[in-house]
């Protein structure tokens, strides 16, 4: 992370002064992230997930608490063959890190990890989400992991949105971050690459003439394109699609949360692919 960082070590520190320690404190600032191009993960089994997965870990912590407990001693002797640090650390430490009264008892600092947008090419089947300006990091979080369970190939987040790696989000996610690509674009770069996108692009939208359950999703690349939480998609991304559908709802709200909506469309984008398989 630093230059005061020593690779393939194992450092036990108890001072919140501690010159790591403040690095890592500092990775809950994006422009720290951005900086070092690395993010911090919570939880023994996140940190399992990101290694099997291969991604590159730069610094382990654990709590003393966790000292000879045999699966936190192996992740950290991979973190060591993989040349990273290893700090074992105080309560005191870990909750100062964690920003959090009651932590996880292990916590990884990993490298940024994005996929380029030009290397985004689905195929028959696939299936891509992309966000406009999405703000929160718990919707984020949310659709990153309802991508992975409905086996969506990634996720493209379009213009100024929030940070995949922040806390926040990494938590949200529940580890489903270290398996789903997630690319990122402005506004005019993702629409270039839209024009070279021959699959089916489908927008939700409050002018959606369309029941999202009558549009055949499955033998084809599919991108659900979703709005910004207050504002929806901006007339120029709507423009971009090639259905706009509606989610009928009965009761007085108007609209979805977010993460909700996307949920119920990707759902239901994979129920038309099982049963094509099926027939």
């Amino acid at each position: 992370m630093t230059e005061r960082r020593a690779v393939g070590q194992v450092k036990e520190v108890t001072s919140l002064a501690n010159p790591i320690v403040k690095d890592i404190k500092s990775l809950a600032l994006k422009k720290f992230r951005d900086q070092r191009n690395v993010f911090m993960a919570e939880g023994l089994k996140l940190v399992i997930d990101a290694l099997d997965l291969g991604w590159t870990i730069e610094t382990l912590v654990f709590a003393k608490s966790a000292k000879g407990n045999p699966v936190v001693e192996k992740v950290a002797a991979r973190t060591v063959a993989a040349g990273g640090l290893v700090l074992e650390v105080t309560e005191k430490v870990l909750a100062a890190i964690t920003r959090r009264d009651n932590p996880q008892m292990v916590v990884g600092v990993f490298r940024q990890r994005w996929k380029p947008l030009s290397e985004v090419r689905p195929a028959a089947g696939d299936v891509w989400v992309a966000l406009d300006r999405v703000r929160d990091p718990g919707n984020l979080g949310t659709v990153i992991r309802t991508a992975d369970a409905v086996g969506a190939k990634g996720v493209i987040l379009v213009g100024d949105t929030t940070d995949p790696f922040s806390v926040e989000t990494v938590r949200a996610t529940m580890g489903s971050v270290f398996a789903v690509p997630v690319a990122k674009a402005g506004e005019q770069e993702f629409l270039a690459w839209r024009k070279g996108f021959s699959g089916l692009v489908v927008g939700t939208h409050l002018k959606g003439a369309v029941d999202y359950r009558t549009v055949p999703y499955a033998g084809k690349p599919v991108l659900l394109l979703m709005g910004n939480e207050q504002q929806g998609l901006p007339e120029t991304l709507a423009s971009a699609c090639d259905r706009l559908v509606l989610i009928p709802q009965a009761g007085r709200a108007d609209s979805l949360n977010l993460a909700v909506a996307t949920g119920i469309m990707l759902f239901e984008i994979r129920r038309e692919a099982l049963k094509v398989v099926a027939r």
